[in-house]
């Protein structure tokens, strides 16, 4: 029988000094999971290890008084999946959650998708496959995606960071192989966002490279000046013009906009999720929807979320994650997502894929390497196992 032996955590600084139209993120931190098992593989027990996306701090105090307790109390066969030889990410899910009312999602998802994602990557290490290979058999219908859709996401505000500054920015992520680029909006008044627009357009060629982000900065009048002042762009996407459930927000700047939206980053839950769905005026057609598991309870909620979808009129293809991280793009590969963000440059080392896989007309394959693959990434997994090192 499968037991964990120990789970620890730790708060990692992911701190830098850039900022979206919201916030900065010179004091940002992550939180950090190590879920130890008792299974050996290559002659070391097998560990699992989680993390939270960029734009939510560390949930430590959440995680110590609640959450890890829960799991520690628990009988170890009540982890377990059927067969006991492997651990049941449903079940645990459901243990963290004992206790727990309904609604008031907030930071609680924060926590409990860090010990999601370690779980996950444990399960699929002892099973001995990629994750992606593991929910492309469970719940992917058997065959994962070769490659995933990826977009560079920069384009943040910085002291000092001019137009030329910007442009080499996404000139950059162009020789790295990315088509598609993102840029941040809302920082600055109207006039000067649509120059930084222009001036990446420059280098980007075409709209439909570029996609822009407002991180729920506007009321609705700005969200349709910006709105009527970026038709002619014809952009990726614009992006989170409101506030994240301000769903009459969201239908009624459809009315104004018809290129492609994109929102849901802050959404944490399968029921707000639905709600977007709903409420907000998107469109299957065209709109992305950005639910970050890792900030949303974690996959197990996540496969919730995937699975109302087409009930509305929406399917996994109008997914692509916020987050950045190989998570997301195990499940944009394994569940038949539409692609995944990717940070080049920013929130290292979490931000990013598999060293030495290279990006190709903004597509990226995955590794070959058993659970989430962070042993391919040397920088992230020597992060993680220092920070939770005895």
């Amino acid at each position: 029988m499968v037991r964990i032996v120990e789970i620890r955590e730790a708060v990692v600084p992911i701190a830098s000094p850039i900022a979206n139209a919201y916030i900065d993120f010179s004091k940002m931190t992550a939180s950090v999971v190590a879920v130890v098992t008792d299974v050996v593989r290559d002659g070391k027990p097998v560990v699992g290890y989680g993390f939270n996306s960029n734009g939510r701090y560390a949930a430590s105090g959440l995680l110590n008084e609640r959450f890890l307790p829960r799991l520690r109390e628990a009988k170890a066969e009540s982890l377990l999946d059927d067969s006991g030889d492997n651990l049941d990410p449903h079940r645990i899910w459901a243990t963290m959650m004992t206790n727990e009312k309904p609604g008031g999602h907030g930071e609680r998802s924060v926590a409990v998708g860090v010990v999601d994602m370690a779980v996950w990557d444990a399960t699929a290490k002892i099973a001995g496959v990629p994750l992606y290979r593991l929910l492309a058999e469970r719940h992917g219908g058997g065959a994962p995606d070769e490659s995933v859709f990826v977009y560079a996401a920069g384009g943040y505000y910085h002291p000092g960071k001019d137009l030329s500054a910007l442009q080499d920015e996404m000139r950059s992520y162009r020789d790295r192989g990315y088509r598609v680029v993102k840029m941040k909006i809302g920082g600055a008044p109207l006039d000067e966002d649509l120059r930084r627009i222009e001036a990446v357009l420059e280098v980007v060629g075409e709209g439909r490279n570029l996609a822009v982000d407002a991180n729920g900065r506007f009321d609705l009048e700005t969200a349709i000046r910006y709105a009527e002042a970026m038709k002619p762009y014809d952009l990726f996407w614009y992006e989170e013009a409101g506030d994240p459930l301000d769903y009459a927000l969201q239908a009624e700047l459809a009315k104004h906009y018809p290129g492609p939206m994109a929102t849901g980053e802050n959404l944490f839950s399968h029921q707000d999720a639905r709600n977007l769905v709903r409420y907000g005026g998107m469109r299957p057609d065209r709109d992305w929807l950005q639910f970050d598991c890792a900030l949303s309870y974690g996959l197990v909620e996540y496969l919730r979320t995937l699975a109302l979808l087409p009930d509305y009129g929406f399917s996994s293809r109008n997914v692509i994650p916020h987050g950045g991280h190989q998570l997301s793009l195990n499940i944009a590969a394994g569940l038949h997502l539409g692609g995944n963000e990717s940070y080049p440059d920013v929130f290292a080392p979490f931000g990013g894929f598999a060293d030495d896989t290279p990006v190709e007309d903004s597509r990226v394959r995955l590794p070959d390497a058993p659970g989430i693959g962070f042993e391919k990434k040397s920088a992230l997994i020597r992060t993680m196992r220092e920070a939770t090192a005895t």
